[in-house]
């Protein structure tokens, strides 16, 4: 990269705050108060971000009833569900390709699975009123290398072989640059009803504002400390109280699991996303972008991007930062040398956009577990039920996940537990130095594999082998 490009890259910048552009809202409600004393329910929900507050939700839909609560340990929506790109997949799979090399007997299954799923949440938006820019637009995966243009096309194919392309359109050069007008676009594949977009932050305050209509007594600045049996229940401590409930569905993702032996199944990555201020309208005009799709690239180092309801861009991904010992820390949220990276590549992709300004720029932590999609189960005889690992497509599997910790919870046999993706573990990852060894391993032949026409090298072979292959 030329000095002078840097810096006129760089300069977009300047003025860019160190915070999360969703979470920088005036209409940010108020946290609700922390707990003191002591608490009895008959479910505990510990987390609250898009896992536990669909939860509380779905406990009280399906038993208005029973008392919920749910503990926050700081405020609702602040870490990963109102951090994110405000992506709302189908996929239950961390797409298509990820669940059809590890489920295939199953995929036609997870795929209308997910696909009620997504109708679900669109329901629940508009018949709860969660004001939270729902776009049903679907999304274009776009290829912007000729290697990644044959592949795209190979893969369409395959899927067509196997009658899975409903709704899903192959597009040229041209097709793809009709939609969204970039010179790096060579191909795409566009998924026409498999995602939405919607602002993050405010689907969690909805989801909260709702869980509160129904009865759920919801705590915030209440960290759960510790889980143990007490009685036929359970109990939580918390720094002024505690909570004894007879059932507990552990939400907490990326941070440290109430259940120990879980904790070897997940890993932090830091993503780190940019936005920039509103286009005006010749702008936009020269992006296109009628449609409102999201859009992801092919590369395994992949960039995701999107438009806001007051059209800004949101362009993020590329860099997966992995911190030694996987220490989730605030200090990991704000990383100024990849801003610059992903400022750079944004203006190579939109050089007509040259000019445009940064207001936003932020990092957050994602859980990733070894086969990239989320995974269930329980403990103390089945009075706790946890999931984890969404890997960054959380914002609509949390639901899923939410129906799927509710059924173990009431020890049912559903179409949802008897899926082989719920009934068995991905691998552990191994203690250090061979995680971040073995990561940082991955990355850079994944960065390889990207500048040589996505030739994997022996090292990514192998962990195909062993069903640890990385796509991003």
């Amino acid at each position: 990269m030329a000095p002078s490009a840097m810096t006129r890259w760089t300069t977009s910048l300047s003025e860019a705050q160190p915070v999360p552009y969703w979470l920088d809202d005036p209409g940010r409600p108020r946290p609700e108060a922390a707990l003191t004393g002591a608490e009895t329910c008959d479910l505990l929900v510990v987390g609250g971000g898009y896992s536990g507050l669909w939860t509380a939700l779905l406990a009280k839909e399906r038993d208005p009833g029973r008392e919920v609560v749910l503990l926050e340990g700081r405020e609702v929506g602040w870490a990963a569900s109102g951090r994110n790109g405000g992506f709302c997949a189908a996929s239950l799979t961390h797409g298509l390709a990820n669940g059809l090399t590890r489920w295939p007997d199953e995929i036609g299954k997870l795929e209308e699975l997910g696909a009620r799923n997504l109708d679900a949440i669109e329901e629940a938006v508009t018949r709860y009123g969660l004001d939270c820019d729902f776009e049903r637009t679907g999304e274009i995966d776009v290829a912007t290398e000729p290697h990644q243009a044959e592949e795209l096309r190979a893969w369409y194919e395959e899927l067509h072989g196997r009658g899975l392309t409903d709704g899903v359109e192959f597009l040229d050069a041209t097709a793809v640059r009709e939609q969204v007008d970039s010179p790096t676009f060579l191909a795409g594949l566009y998924d026409r009803r498999g995602v939405a977009m919607l602002h993050p932050a405010k689907l969690a305050w909805g989801l909260k504002r709702a869980c509160l209509r129904l009865g759920v007594r919801v705590y915030e600045h209440t960290p759960a400390l510790g889980l143990t049996a007490h009685g036929a229940g359970m109990a939580v401590r918390t720094p002024y109280g505690s909570v004894r409930a007879r059932r507990v569905a552990l939400a907490t993702n990326v941070f440290p699991n109430l259940v120990r032996r879980v904790r070897s199944y997940t890993v932090p990555v830091y993503d780190y996303a940019l936005m920039t201020e509103p286009l005006t309208d010749a702008q936009l005009a020269s992006v296109g972008w009628r449609n409102r799709q999201g859009l992801g690239d092919s590369a395994n180092q992949f960039h995701y991007f999107r438009l806001s309801s007051d059209n800004r861009i949101l362009w993020g991904g590329y860099d997966a930062i992995y911190p030694y010992g996987g220490r989730v820390r605030a200090e990991y949220d704000d990383r100024p040398e990849t801003y610059a990276k992903l400022a750079g590549h944004f203006f190579t992709c939109f050089p007509q956009l040259e000019g445009v300004r940064f207001t936003h720029a932020w990092g957050g932590a994602i859980d990733t577990c070894s086969r990239f999609s989320a995974f269930f189960g329980t403990a103390h005889r089945g009075r706790v039920a946890y999931a984890a690992g969404y890997t960054g497509l959380g914002v609509g599997a949390t639901r899923f996940g939410a129906e799927v910790m509710l059924d173990l919870l009431a020890g049912e046999r559903t179409e949802r537990t008897e899926l082989e993706m719920v009934r068995r573990k991905p691998l552990p990852f191994p203690p250090e130095p061979f995680a971040w060894t073995g990561i940082a391993l991955t990355k850079w032949s994944l960065a390889r594999a990207d500048a040589h026409g996505g030739r994997r090298n022996l090292w990514l072979r192998t962990m195909d082998r062993l069903g640890l292959g990385f796509d991003s």
